[in-house]
């Protein structure tokens, strides 16, 4: 198990009501209405789930992990972006658990480079080194 040893930032966020409720922070101030998507069996609506939010947090976390492996290595680009798609689905022993797709792109740079670019930012991010090995993550450079 890997521990913190020195701690930058923390944030806590309190659930209430499970997937048809709400979640909120007090700093910064945030409240998001959850709500079950139809396809799991809720009414869907116009809140967010807990994929969503993983999949922004991975992406965003992966996008910014990229950028440091770019400027660490000195290769320039053009922008990047990251787009995750988080799955939700029975596993083998019956329970439920989540896999991700990640779509990478960076602008300006060959594929090659590009493949190198990601596949740092894959070991350096702190989303990708908390599920590696727990869940299945496919890194799709476009």
């Amino acid at each position: 198990m890997m521990t913190i040893q020195q701690k930058m930032y923390e944030t806590t966020v309190k659930a209430v009501g499970g997937r048809n409720g709400y979640i909120e922070s007090a700093n910064p101030e945030m409240r998001l209405e959850i709500s079950t998507p139809k396809e799991m069996g809720g009414a869907g609506g116009a809140g967010t789930n807990p994929e969503q939010l993983f999949a922004a947090g991975y992406s965003a976390c992966f996008d910014s992990a990229l950028n440091m492996v770019a400027r660490m290595q000195r290769i320039k680009h053009e922008g990047t972006e990251v787009t995750a798609t988080v799955h939700f689905g029975k596993v083998e022993d019956g329970g439920f658990g989540i896999g991700v797709s990640m779509d990478v792109l960076v602008k300006g740079v060959d594929h090659e480079t590009a493949v190198k670019l990601v596949e740092g930012a894959h070991q350096a991010c702190p989303y990708s080194r908390a599920t590696r090995g727990n869940i299945q993550v496919d890194l799709n450079v476009l």
